[in-house]
């Protein structure tokens, strides 16, 4: 009867971890649960100070003024190759000869335009770069946000524990006093507070590290954040791997480097002629003359040149085909895992749902009364603890599959950044029909 009893006491073990205060006082007070209780509005109430905050970082700061070094990179190489030549000469001679020369070397091999082109795409592949560091950069932060409030949750459980063990012992003290517990119920119960006690000071260990974490890299620990585990989706993501996937530009971009880089090294090697003009005064003789210089290629030839760089064609394609292979594999573990994650999480919901309020209530009261003996009833409190305990193990799982493969992927920020514009335009749109309904 008795373990029958704790059996449908022990269905309401599980509690969303998104709901931590449930749990964190000494008795769980019922209460009603909503899996949606996380909408797009709760982005609104942290992301722009969490984003404003993340662009002040150093590193941060740092590709700032690489992405202004690539635009100046590009700016310098769309100039012209070759600078016109001016020459003087004077021969003293029985009739004095006076020279004005003017030369200018065409660049009939196109070295400016190449140049710009591969400034660009050099630019275009650091800017890819700094994109995919930022992505990976705001995924370490939220990764660090996350833990520091999954483990301020772990805490608050903790501390809520130990409390309702303090009073459970009180009370068997003073049953002990009127004979209706023993003293080896009572050692029980004085057993359980010090592993309760153990555990709230591994967890205060834990908290104490998160937090450090967050301060390491924003000098504070009291950033703005709340959880969005409702948002957490595999379509957040591009379904298909391919260049357009942040992580996959630079790589893809190197191969078109190395193509342009065949065509600069011909551009390089190619004889570029030389146009001059001459003006001469010989005596009372004036001469006017027209030149044309072509460099011999005999003994240096730009074919080798050329044959070296082609090679490197291959090697960025293999490394594109490295990449990709790696990107789509994290693509693949991410859709694999994430909806298996996000079906034990709402199964996990669910239970709580329907079988949670005042399950803790209940036992407290059956022990008391003496329904259930202290062996059952400390059974079901560590039941009770490790259904809770393994929500937020669930939830830390969810929100690190979800955040290795975006920020990997480098589609993070623009996530986000979505995020934002999508409730900026939902917020104009609800001001707008309040004004028209009034």
């Amino acid at each position: 009867m008795k373990q029958t009893l704790i059996a449908s006491l022990i269905l309401g073990t599980l509690l969303p971890a998104s709901v931590p205060a449930v749990l964190a006082a000494p008795h769980m007070q019922p209460t009603t649960l909503s899996a949606s209780s996380h909408d797009d509005a709760g982005f609104a109430n942290w992301l722009p100070q969490l984003l404003q905050r993340f662009e002040q970082l150093p590193e941060v700061k740092a590709q700032q003024a690489q992405i202004q070094q690539a635009k100046l990179a590009v700016s310098a190489a769309d100039q012209a190759v070759y600078n016109p030549e001016l020459g003087l000469s004077y021969q003293n001679a029985s009739d004095d000869t006076y020279s004005l020369d003017i030369s200018q070397t065409l660049d009939w091999g196109d070295k400016r335009g190449i140049a710009t082109r591969y400034a660009e795409l050099a630019a275009q592949i650091q800017l890819a770069d700094i994109r995919l560091a930022r992505s990976q950069k705001l995924a370490e932060v939220l990764s660090a946000l996350v833990e520091q409030s999954l483990q301020t949750k772990q805490l608050a459980f903790a501390q809520g524990q130990v409390d309702a063990a303090k009073q459970q012992v009180a009370i068997a003290q003073q049953q002990m006093q009127v004979g209706d517990l023993s003293m080896a119920e009572l050692q029980m119960l004085q057993l359980d507070l010090a592993s309760k006690a153990a555990d709230f000071a591994i967890a205060e260990q834990a908290a104490i590290s998160a937090d450090a974490q967050v301060m390491m890299i924003f000098g504070r620990q009291d950033v703005p954040f709340s959880d969005f585990i409702q948002q957490l989706s595999v379509s957040d993501s591009l379904e298909q791997v391919g260049p357009e996937i942040p992580a996959l530009t630079s790589a893809y971009q190197q191969v078109m480097l190395s193509r342009l880089a065949v065509e600069q090294a011909k551009a390089e090697g190619a004889a570029d002629p030389t146009i001059s003009l001459s003006a001469e005064r010989e005596g009372d003789e004036n001469k006017l003359g027209v030149g044309v210089s072509i460099p011999l290629q005999l003994r240096n030839s730009p074919e080798r040149q050329v044959a070296v760089v082609s090679q490197g064609i291959a090697i960025a394609e293999q490394r594109y085909l490295v990449s990709e292979r790696v990107i789509t594999q994290g693509y693949q573990l991410f859709s694999m895992s994430l909806p298996r994650l996000q079906a034990r999480y709402d199964d996990w919901c669910k239970l709580v749902l329907t079988s949670m309020a005042g399950a803790d209530q209940a036992m407290d009261q059956q022990w008391q009364s003496g329904d259930i003996s202290t062996s059952d009833y400390l059974t079901g409190q560590r039941q009770l603890a490790s259904g809770y305990l393994a929500g937020i193990s669930l939830e830390s799982a969810l929100y690190n599959s979800w955040l290795d493969w975006m920020g990997q992927s480098g589609q993070l920020e623009t996530f986000l950044v979505s995020q934002l514009t999508t409730q900026s335009a939902s917020s104009n749109s609800h001001f707008q029909a309040v004004q028209q309904a009034e």
